[in-house]
């Protein structure tokens, strides 16, 4: 099956995504950025539920935005993570899924996820 240059680009920024959930302390901060809904949480917030903080928090958010996966916006004097930009993160979902069972051999595929 040929790739096309479209393919190589979702994978490439695929790759990208999944390279910034390659640690924990960054999939902790998205989960509870998802959990916290559109509102999103200030950064201080974010550090008490997570237990990340100060720097190392900050690192974390920015490689999360740099990855699109997370949105920052500035409400008065605090800095807001506008809890995660929910578009790139099912796209990214759905970039492991939509092609589920694709090439199975059973003509029975099942395309349950759960």
């Amino acid at each position: 099956m040929k790739i096309d240059s479209t393919d190589d680009l979702a994978l490439e920024v695929a790759a990208s995504q999944f390279a910034a959930l390659g640690s924990e302390q960054r999939l902790s901060v998205l989960r509870t950025l998802v959990r916290a809904g559109h509102e999103g949480l200030s950064i201080g917030e974010l550090g008490e539920r997570t237990g990340v903080t100060g720097s190392t928090l900050t690192h974390h958010v920015k490689i999360l935005v740099q990855a699109g996966l997370v949105t920052q916006a500035r409400q008065g004097r605090s800095i807001i993570c506008a809890a995660v930009a929910y578009d790139e993160v099912e796209a990214l979902s759905n970039f492991l899924l939509n092609a589920c069972c694709a090439d199975a051999k059973s003509p029975n595929k099942d395309h349950s996820h759960g």
